[in-house]
């Protein structure tokens, strides 16, 4: 079920430069809302996606045809163009500057059938696919996005690019490179156009906290085994699951809960098997947040074409003991509750946080945080070569894991979660994984 494949090529890449837009764009200053500028979201986030051939493009360069479409987007979405400045209370604006994203384009000795399912995060030789510009990947002040395109032997290629999380969730930056596709294909304007209107997001004025928010609480390490980690002391790989893998899991939910999302089932595997594998003091409590998108919810009409981050990511806590004592339906349970805290006054409150606390980071002491990806389509970008064999977030960090959908060299559809921890710990991982799996220890009727 895991997957850490020996992989490597080398790859020759050209000097990066500016892309910009290609008309003038308006010089102006605009503020982020008051969910984009929070602290944990003031980081780089790594997607990748891999074409293969098509004949109906013989002859044309993806890194041309990319590059030239992408300056025509960003005259629409003109403030991926400019810089972030910060402001008083540590509110971030965008300087309209105007002077463009990081375009690097390069060549590959390997091939889409050497890959293989390594396509799949984490993605190996990541670093070759997207070359860390020096001085690019600081918050203010620098490209809020990065791109590479990598030819490959097999004619195929990779996109690889990098967003500043404060501009946009996967939802918006999906709805930019859609335009980039649909303008490599001919078109002249977006079917979607952009809006701007971040301040459907900030706090009431006077901002008031009116919901509990575990996710930024402060938490005790008082027996010493929720440890912190960090990236630079994990392994990373992937696990597969497939409608067997799912099937497994959701027998092992009694009926009385009533009807559980594939989501539910697996977001409760993962953060069980996560707590078992790290051999936390019964005792201690660990908290689990579930990114839940706001958009097309009741009361949060998002205006059309808002490209912003619109999401929040409500804890719940347990106690160790019980996660890891209880059958999995226990687990379940507080993912349900989780995901039913999302609201209208959810947002709003998390908002006034943002503002009355100084915009702090999410707790970091026995929490992980899953984001689902599984609805955001970005198997569907085709800048004219065709969908791509995988689209999508290229890694996790060591408290935050994703959900997205893949299809395996099998033909198998199923959700890929990428996953960091410590190599003892991620042994154990996998085998709590194996062992809620397998349809022979089914644990209700």
């Amino acid at each position: 079920m895991a997957m850490e494949l020996p992989i490597s090529f080398s790859v020759t890449r050209g000097e990066p430069r500016l892309v910009a837009p290609t008309k003038p764009t308006p010089r102006e200053l605009k503020e982020l809302s008051d969910i984009d500028d929070q602290e944990g979201l003031r980081f780089q986030v790594p997607f990748v996606f891999f074409y293969g051939n098509s004949s109906l493009m013989d002859g044309k360069d993806p890194a041309k045809v990319i590059r030239e479409a992408l300056a025509k987007a960003l005259v629409y979405y003109y403030p991926f163009a400019g810089r972030l400045v910060e402001g008083s209370n540590r509110k971030l604006l965008v300087d309209c500057t105007g002077e463009g994203v990081l375009f690097v384009e390069a060549d590959a000795d390997t091939t889409l059938e050497y890959l293989g399912d390594a396509i799949q995060p984490p993605c190996p030789c990541f670093e070759e696919l997207l070359y860390d510009v020096p001085g690019s990947g600081g918050i203010l002040g620098c490209p809020l996005l990065l791109f590479q395109v990598t030819r490959l032997r097999c004619r195929g290629f990779v996109l690889a690019l990098r967003l500043n999380h404060t501009m946009s969730d996967s939802f918006g930056i999906l709805q930019f490179l859609n335009a980039v596709s649909e303008i490599a294909q001919g078109a002249e304007v977006p079917s979607v156009l952009p809006v701007w209107q971040r301040e459907f997001l900030n706090a009431r004025n006077p901002p008031c906290i009116t919901c509990r928010h575990y996710e930024f609480e402060e938490v005790h390490d008082t027996k010493g085994t929720l440890g912190v980690m960090d990236d630079d002391n994990t392994v990373h790989r992937s696990f597969f699951f497939g409608p067997k893998e799912i099937r497994s899991l959701k027998m092992r939910i009694p009926q009385a809960l009533g009807p559980c999302t594939t989501y539910e089932a697996l977001a409760a595997c993962v953060w069980r098997c996560r707590t078992v594998a790290f051999g936390v003091d019964p005792n201690e409590f660990v908290r689990l947040s579930s990114t839940m998108s706001i958009r097309g919810k009741r009361g949060l009409q998002l205006p059309s074409g808002y490209y912003g981050n619109a999401f929040a990511y409500p804890a719940v806590v347990a106690k160790v003991g019980e996660l890891c004592k209880n059958p999995l339906g226990y687990a379940v349970e507080l993912v349900k509750k989780a995901k039913a805290e999302m609201s209208e006054e959810y947002i709003k409150s998390l908002a006034a946080l943002m503002v009355i606390k100084g915009r702090p980071l999410y707790t970091r002491t026995g929490f992980f945080i899953i984001s689902d990806n599984t609805r955001v389509d970005f198997q569907d970008v085709d800048f004219g070569w065709g969908k791509p064999l995988y689209g999508g977030l290229a890694k996790a960090s060591s408290l935050i894991s994703f959900f997205l959908r893949f299809r395996n060299s099998k033909g198998e559809e199923g959700i890929v979660v990428p996953i960091r921890l410590p190599l003892p710990v991620m042994e154990r991982f996998e085998q709590e994984v194996k062992r809620m799996v397998a349809e022979e220890a089914v644990e209700v009727p």
